[in-house]
């Protein structure tokens, strides 16, 4: 695999990235699994793809017997984290189930509906199930709303200076895999490999999470690299200023299924970063073509 590792750094270079990821063979035998990985046990601070963090921890406590899906929560404007989607964008109260919680924070990545599952759940709880599925080093320590928190403070309220000052972005806490939310590309394959082979949650409840994750809205990132009527993609996105991160499945007709995880951190805080974007996909297609090839 050490061609398509190159093949791979040399995409991140060009994107004008720092890269890390891993994929995986789900299906593969556990003893002889192939992978494709560049710096899969780095750190990373993992953004809105913590989100299937959650999302899993929900799922395990609902087969627990101790969150109720179709219990209805208020959501009030005055209460709502702020993000370009979901919640965040509507004017009047809402109430939705916890399921549909759910599917708005994994789709659309809504903050709001993120933050009131972690408010239901607690971080303790998503850092207990990270745990027992065997993640050692992806951990949970604020909410989407400390951390949209935590760049307001650090810039003053002004984010566009992110843009102009490179000190104070090197100061960005929420950037810092020590003082944030944090996985690393090979935790994040394990997760989504249990989650594929029922092990995450009971298998309805892993089967109804599969199908959410294969409803995301954003086609940019994972799925680019898989213009294909045939392959399914799944995934969540992260994002924050220089970070573009993806980790999902691709699924092929002949029912090949590969886990990949990226993550990309570029030098400068631009709000669009195409390049970055489509490195994503050609890093995801060329790791599973090797996998594939294996």
């Amino acid at each position: 695999m050490s061609g398509v590792r190159a093949r791979i750094r040399t995409v991140f270079a060009d994107a004008g990235v720092t890269g890390w990821m891993h994929a995986v063979d789900i299906d593969a035998g556990t003893g002889t699994r192939a992978e494709v990985a560049v710096g899969a046990e780095t750190p990373v601070s993992t953004a809105s793809v913590h989100k299937l963090c959650l999302a899993v921890t929900v799922q395990r406590l609902a087969d627990e017997g101790r969150l109720d899906l179709d219990a209805q929560v208020e959501s009030l404007p005055g209460d709502r984290t702020p993000g370009p989607t979901g919640l965040a964008m509507l004017s009047g109260p809402v109430r939705m189930s916890v399921r549909d919680l759910l599917a708005m924070a994994l789709t659309v990545s809504d903050n709001t509906a993120a933050d009131l599952l972690f408010d239901r759940v607690g971080l303790a709880a998503v850092n207990d199930a990270m745990r027992a599925i065997g993640l050692r080093r992806t951990v949970a320590v604020h909410t989407m709303r400390d951390l949209i928190a935590a760049v307001d403070e650090d810039c003053g309220g002004d984010e566009a200076r992110l843009r102009s000052d490179p000190a104070l972005l090197a100061r960005l806490r929420v950037l810092d895999p020590a003082r944030a939310n944090h996985s690393t590309p090979r935790d994040m394959t394990r997760l989504l490999t249990a989650l594929w082979r029922d092990e995450a949650c009971s298998p309805d409840r892993a089967r109804e999470l599969r199908a959410v994750l294969g409803l995301q809205v954003w086609p940019h990132r994972l799925a680019a690299g898989f213009p294909y009527d045939d392959v399914r993609v799944y995934g969540k996105t992260g994002t924050l200023p220089t970070l573009r991160h993806e980790a999902g499945v691709v699924e092929y007709p002949d029912g090949g299924r590969y886990a990949v995880a990226v993550f990309t951190r570029a030098a400068r805080a631009a709000a669009r970063q195409p390049a970055a974007d489509a490195a994503i996909g050609t890093v995801a297609r060329l790791a599973v073509r090797a996998l594939r090839a294996h």
